[in-house]
C-alpha cells in the first residue's frame, strides 16, 4: 500500500494583518508543511479573506503574477505538490474570477480552476466575480483529482460529474463561516459517501468581514467517515496519510455507483 501524505493549512485570516504580511506568513507555513507532506492545500481567498471581495478585487492578480510565481517556487524548492487555495484573478479581458491553482513537485502549474458556483445570490461573489465554466480533474499523487471551491460543495451534480470524469479524490478550498459549519460537516461527508471518493477540504479560521470563519478543515474517506477535523478557531496544519487506491476498493466492494439509474 502506497500512502500519500496530505497537509491542510488551516490559515487564520483576519483584518489585523496586511495582505503582503499574510502572503509572506502563509508561504512560510506552506513551505514548512511541504517538508512533511506530498500535497499541501491552502484555503479559499486566503490572501485577502473570503468575505472581503472589495479587498480581493483591489489585490487581484493575473495567473502569471507574483503570487502564482511564489507558490510555484515553494513547490519546486520543496519537491511537493501544492494546491495554492484560491485568489481573486484578473483575466486578460478585465473580468474577475475566484481561481485555484495547482502545482506539481517541479513547480509547474498543472491546473487552474475558476469557481463555478458563486455565493451571494444577488450580491457578494455573484455580483462582483464571473463564474467559471470548466470542470477540472488533474492527475496528482492522490490519483485523478477534481478541484472544487467552497459553495460548490452544495451542488451534488458537480460531484457526480467528477465521478463521471474518473475522479477518485476532490481537493476543496473554502472560506466557510462558523454559523453554517454544521452544513459543512454534513456536506463533506455526504459528497464523499455518495460518490465514494476522498474529499480533502481546507477551511479558514479567524474573524473577517464581520464573519467568524469556521475552521474544521476535514478529510473524509470514501465511506464518508472523517479521518481528521480541525479545531474551530485555531490556526493549524493537519497531516493525514491516505490511500489513493481506497476509492476503487470501496467502489468494487460496495458498487452503489453501478446502480445509478438517472443521469
Amino acid at each position: 500500500m502506497v500512502m500519500t501524505s496530505v497537509a491542510l493549512v488551516q490559515l487564520k485570516v483576519d483584518e489585523t494583518e496586511s495582505v503582503p504580511d499574510r502572503i509572506d506568513r502563509a508561504l512560510a507555513i506552506t513551505e514548512q508543511a511541504a517538508g512533511r507532506a506530498d500535497i499541501v492545500l491552502l484555503p479559499e481567498l486566503w490572501p485577502t479573506g473570503a468575505f472581503d471581495l472589495e479587498l480581493g478585487v483591489a489585490n487581484a492578480a493575473p495567473i502569471d503574477g507574483e503570487l502564482v510565481t511564489r507558490l510555484s517556487q515553494v513547490a519546486a524548492a520543496t519537491g511537493t505538490w501544492i494546491h495554492g487555495g484560491s485568489f481573486v484573478e484578473i483575466a486578460d479581458d478585465g473580468r474577475y474570477f475566484n481561481t485555484s491553482v495547482v502545482f506539481n513537485a517541479n513547480g509547474e502549474l498543472v491546473a487552474t480552476y475558476r469557481k463555478i458556483h458563486l455565493f451571494g445570490f444577488d450580491s457578494g461573489e455573484a455580483r462582483i466575480l464571473s463564474a467559471g465554466e470548466d470542470i477540472v480533474i488533474v492527475d496528482t499523487p492522490l490519483g485523478a483529482t477534481a478541484l472544487a471551491t467552497c459553495y460548490d460543495l452544495r451542488f451534488p451534480e458537480l460531484f457526480r460529474a467528477f465521478v463521471d470524469g474518473g475522479a477518485t479524490a476532490v481537493l476543496l478550498t473554502s472560506g466557510w463561516p462558523d454559523r453554517r459549519i454544521s452544513r459543512w460537516l454534513t456536506l463533506t461527508a455526504a459528497r464523499a459517501c455518495e460518490d465514494q471518493l476522498w474529499v480533502v477540504a481546507c477551511n479558514e479560521t479567524g474573524w473577517h468581514g464581520q464573519h467568524q470563519l469556521g475552521g474544521r478543515s476535514i478529510i473524509c474517506d470514501p465511506w464518508g467517515d472523517a479521518l481528521v477535523v480541525g479545531d474551530p478557531a485555531s490556526e493549524d496544519v493537519l497531516y493525514v496519510d491516505i490511500d489513493p487506491a481506497e476509492p476503487e476498493k470501496v467502489r468494487a466492494g460496495f458498487p452503489v455507483l453501478r446502480d445509478r439509474r438517472l443521469r
